[in-house]
């Protein structure tokens, strides 16, 4: 729903609006999460640096869902898991991302029900990493503190992660109207 605010000189229209995503939790559907989150945030008219930092975070949080909440990091996992799916012995996990637009502000939730984070916080440090066999950098919290106003993630060992972002869009709306 649309609501009025008045800002001083004018009255703008003010953006509401929310979705709702759940995705099987393939190394692939990263790219497809960037996209959907950059098409639902383009009714804010959001710069490309803007743009670059929300794709940027979201990428990271999906990815972190499927590597380290479900462990679904190369071919052969990703083989083993469709082996069990086919033999009824798994289903595929998910990835369920929830994105809210209030006025300039975006929020985004993205949640996983893998294995959780034993500590959150040697988690969130710059260059800790889990799988350093993999060649993860450890930067992946670090990038979306950078890019996002705020971030916040909650864990809960053995049911999951949920990684919550909001970015404060600088740039009108084209949606704007004038009374």
């Amino acid at each position: 729903m649309d609501t009025k605010r008045n800002t001083g000189k004018e009255t703008k229209k003010m953006v509401k609006n929310e979705m709702d995503l759940r995705f099987d939790a393939r190394s692939e559907n990263e790219a497809f999460a960037r996209v959907a989150v950059a098409g639902f945030v383009s009714v804010l008219n959001p710069t490309l640096e803007e743009l670059s930092d929300i794709k940027t975070a979201v990428s990271e949080a999906v990815t972190n869902a499927i590597i380290h909440g479900y462990e679904i990091y190369g071919v052969e996992e990703e083989e083993l898991l469709a082996e069990k799916i086919t033999e009824g012995l798994a289903v595929m996990p998910q990835v369920f991302l929830h994105g809210r637009i209030e006025g300039d502000v975006l929020e985004l939730l993205i949640r996983d029900e893998g294995c959780g984070i034993a500590d959150i916080e040697q988690a969130m440090e710059p260059l800790y990493t889990t799988k350093p066999d993999l060649d993860r950098s450890g930067m992946g919290f670090s990038f979306m503190e950078a890019f996002m106003d705020d971030l916040e993630v909650e864990s809960v060992l053995g049911q999951g992660t949920t990684v919550h972002m909001k970015k404060k869009l600088g740039t009108t709306s084209w949606i704007e109207q004038e009374e």
